[in-house]
């Protein structure tokens, strides 16, 4: 067996912050720009050719926020374990602290686990603790879809409620309606949104 060692050489930027950073995403069309969530209930967007104060700081979540993906070059959405998701536009960052969402979405439940978070042309997938996958529009506040997951007890093969459970992974097959998601069981789905 062999060992490679990859040196990526010298940092080149830092970026301080006072609380745990839960998630990082570059947008799709530019490397110059970053946006974070974090454990202080908000969410950064920076130009990394200045990191010396964020451009934008959106702050509208009352827990801690998991995850953070660009809609678009102009639109984020952020998960949060307060049982929201939130939509961001970005051409309201010229106030530098944006605290109202162009949407925000309702319906699953999120409050102790990271559930997952994917987005696909508008659509917008995530985890739930009830063992679900919720597909929203960025147009709509309520979901459009729901899938949930059966638990199936191995010795008797009947179906069974276990609160337990939660779906803890999503990911939109690339530009396609097919979606993979993933339990806290082990259990892998693919679903196709029809």
């Amino acid at each position: 067996m062999s060992y490679h060692i990859i040196s990526w050489g010298v940092s080149v930027g830092t970026i301080k912050t006072k609380a745990n950073v839960c998630c990082v995403q570059f947008p799709p069309d530019s490397g110059n720009s970053l946006a974070f969530g974090s454990a202080d209930h908000r969410m950064y967007y920076y130009d990394l050719r200045n990191t010396s104060r964020p451009l934008c700081t959106f702050v509208g979540h009352d827990k801690t926020v998991s995850y953070v993906k660009f809609i678009d070059s102009g639109t984020l959405v952020s998960s949060s374990t307060d049982n929201t998701l939130k939509l961001w536009d970005l051409s309201e960052c010229s106030s530098h602290v944006v605290d109202s969402p162009l949407q925000s979405f309702t319906g699953h439940v999120n409050v102790k686990n990271f559930v997952g978070l994917s987005v696909s042309e508008g659509y917008i997938a995530t985890g739930s603790e009830t063992n679900e996958v919720f597909i929203y529009h960025k147009a709509f506040p309520m979901h459009a879809f729901s899938y949930k997951f059966n638990t199936i007890d191995p010795i008797s093969g009947d179906e069974v409620d276990d609160n337990e459970q939660f779906v803890s992974s999503v990911c939109w097959r690339n530009q396609s309606s097919v979606l993979v998601a993933a339990n806290s069981m082990g259990d892998i789905k693919l679903l196709e949104m029809i």
